[in-house]
This record gives structure tokens, sequence and C-alpha cells, in this order.
């Protein structure tokens, strides 16, 4: 993912910065490192979010399943507000299905 090699190459420069950007940015890198998303490109989220279009999902639901893709039923319950009577046990299977297919699972070595 673009912003995790941008925050890479951001720690390598020599220049000094604020001991709390630093942190904050040591802390990012190692966040993304541990999470779905750096498995991720522009492209497998562009697939995803063209995917999801035929439900009625808002931008933040959207947003929320491509930081954290959903995996299971209580997981969508989770992002999707009302998700009970906004979407079928087909269609959370299927919301499932296509985040397992665009944004894939981290592989923990």
């Amino acid at each position: 993912m673009q912003i995790l090699q941008q925050l890479k190459d951001n720690t390598q420069k020599k220049h000094k910065r604020e001991s709390s950007l630093a942190t904050v940015t040591y802390e990012t890198i190692h966040y993304l490192q541990d999470s779905d998303c750096k498995n991720q490109s522009a492209q497998s989220i562009h697939k995803f979010l063209e995917a999801m279009k035929r439900f009625k999902l808002t931008k933040t639901e959207k947003l929320m399943m491509v930081n954290t893709p959903p995996r299971t039923e209580l997981e969508i319950q989770l992002i999707v507000q009302e998700s009970e009577e906004r979407l079928t046990d087909e269609e959370v299977q299927s919301i499932i299905a296509i985040a397992n297919e665009y944004l894939p699972v981290t592989n923990i070595t």
C-alpha cells in the first residue's frame, strides 16, 4: 500500500522531526504492517468497492470494511447499522465472500 511505503520512506530520511511525530509514524507503520491493509492495493480496493455497489451501504460503512474487512456475520453487524433490517442472510454471506476475494487476509509469519 502506498501509505505504508511513504511512511517507511519518511522514517528512513535523516531529517530531524519532533519526537511526537516520530512516535506516531513509528506506531502507524507497525499497525499497518500487522493489518490486512498491507496486502491491499488501489486496484483491489477499487474492485471491492465496485462489487459493493449493489448493497445499500453508506460511505462510512464501506470505508470501515476496507480498513477492517469483515470475515464473520458479527463483524458485519458491528460495521453496518441495523444490519439485520438492511441486509438478508444471503447478502451478509455475499459481503463476506467479496471481502475475502478482494481484500485478502494477512498471513502472519
